[in-house]
């Protein structure tokens, strides 16, 4: 029986200065070696809220979010923060469809609290995440999303809270 590699882990995740670039978690678990990897701080605790912006490295509006969704981690430093490419981490993504850059993904523990698109500016994200800091009841879930979407995404956040 072999044994299993580490999970991968985004070197911007849980970062001490906050200075340390945006990066996949597929992309940081090859840049990082297993030393490195171990030497980080430990991952906030498992009720800390999970924000994952769900973009592609073609994606230039999302180029130019990454400055944003970085300035909404400093401002919420209990938070887990996590960039996704869709394409590099489509293992990872799953069943996900995104059509829409950049789509944010927020959980709370186990519970979905909002997945979709939204405006690349800070201010957007940062009323989504106050939201569901501030709501306990919040809750992902629309009419008008295509089926399987909610699902699928309560699924990615399973696997996002497993591998960050």
């Amino acid at each position: 029986m072999s044994a299993q590699a580490p999970a991968p882990r985004s070197a911007f995740d849980d970062a001490p200065d906050n200075s340390a670039p945006l990066v996949s978690p597929a992309a940081a678990s090859t840049r990082l070696p297993p030393a490195a990897r171990a030497a980080e701080p430990a991952a906030p605790a498992s009720g800390a809220l999970l924000v994952a912006c769900l973009c592609a490295a073609w994606c230039r509006v999302c180029d130019g979010y990454r400055e944003d969704f970085a300035q909404l981690r400093q401002q919420f430093p209990d938070a887990r923060f996590v960039w996704v490419d869709i394409e590099d981490d489509a293992e990872l993504v799953d069943d996900l469809e995104v059509e829409t850059f950049p789509t944010l993904l927020i959980g709370q523990q186990e519970r979905l609290c909002f997945i979709g698109p939204v405006l690349p500016q800070a201010g957007a994200a940062l009323r989504l995440v106050q939201a569901a800091i501030e709501n306990p009841a919040m809750a992902a879930g629309s009419a008008t999303a295509p089926a399987g979407t909610t699902a699928a995404a309560q699924a990615l956040l399973a696997r996002l809270r497993q591998s960050c």
